[in-house]
């Protein structure tokens, strides 16, 4: 019975020590179809900060804390179950999107978090949203989505010096030379997020890897998934650095495959002209 029970115990904490590995990671090392997915991490799992609580006796409302600090620490949760963003942290506010538990290309669907606050006894998260008109925001109920990922970096595309620069705390870490959508399919100036890394769509045209985005054409919402711009490779290089697109953001390939080495869903993304 004794050995049993150790054996069980030890069954007990290999579990817990994956889930912690998968949770650090913020990827599933098992995936299929070419698509980075997220681990199932329950919403209750992380406590809850004493900053975050409502203050006690002082009759005001505690402001938003801040989530993500583009270049510090930036925080991404998964969407657990359908539900709708609203414009301010209340039930009764307005419905500035709805959002699945996964996205076109078959991931977990997830968003940026910027702010956490607590309303009427609620905990709250204002996000960052794959949805049009590019830039919405959106409050989001705490109990509709998973546990907290963390990253360091943030990417930033420069449309008019056709650069994109990969930072960690502020610091540069990588950069290379793009090509971005044509005038007529411009693509979109905002701040975004990673949404998904796919390597389901692996050819000549897309290189051998590719990141989908929050941002989305506002020309092209008739296109697959709604038109989502991805940063992908291309089978012509020779055509970087222009405005070449429909409105992703190509790289050489070997610049993709170093960006890949270096950066994971989640990392907040800067489009500026």
């Amino acid at each position: 019975m004794t050995k049993g029970r150790r054996q069980g115990g030890f069954i007990a904490a290999l579990a817990l020590l994956l889930v912690f590995v998968a949770f650090a990671y913020g990827r599933d090392p098992s995936v299929e179809d070419g698509a980075v997915d997220l681990p199932p991490i329950p919403g209750g799992a992380v406590a809850q900060s004493p900053l975050l609580t409502r203050q006690s006796g002082t009759g005001a409302e505690t402001p938003p804390h801040p989530l993500s600090d583009p270049d510090g620490t930036s925080r991404y949760m998964a969407v657990e179950q359908q539900v709708a963003a609203r414009a301010k942290p209340s039930s009764g506010s307005r419905v500035v999107a709805r959002l699945g538990t996964r996205t076109p290309e078959g991931t977990t669907n997830v968003i940026l978090a910027l702010a956490r606050v607590e309303r009427g006894g609620r905990l709250w998260i204002q996000a960052r949203l794959p949805v049009l008109p590019n830039n919405t925001l959106g409050w989001i109920p705490r109990d509709a989505l998973g546990g907290y990922n963390q990253v360091t970096t943030r990417l930033v595309v420069d449309l008019s010096a056709f650069r994109a620069t990969l930072y960690r705390r502020g610091t540069v870490i990588w950069n290379a030379r793009v090509g971005v959508g044509q005038r007529q399919w411009a693509t979109p100036a905002g701040e975004f997020y990673i949404r998904n890394r796919l390597t389901k769509y692996s050819s000549p045209t897309y290189g051998p890897l590719a990141f989908g985005t929050s941002a989305r054409s506002p020309v092209l919402t008739d296109w697959p998934a709604g038109g989502f711009v991805g940063i992908h490779g291309t089978n012509q290089p020779s055509l970087i650095p222009g405005r070449i697109s429909h409105g992703c953001i190509r790289l050489e390939n070997a610049d993709i495959l170093r960006l890949d080495r270096l950066m994971s869903p989640g990392t907040p993304l800067s489009i500026v002209r």
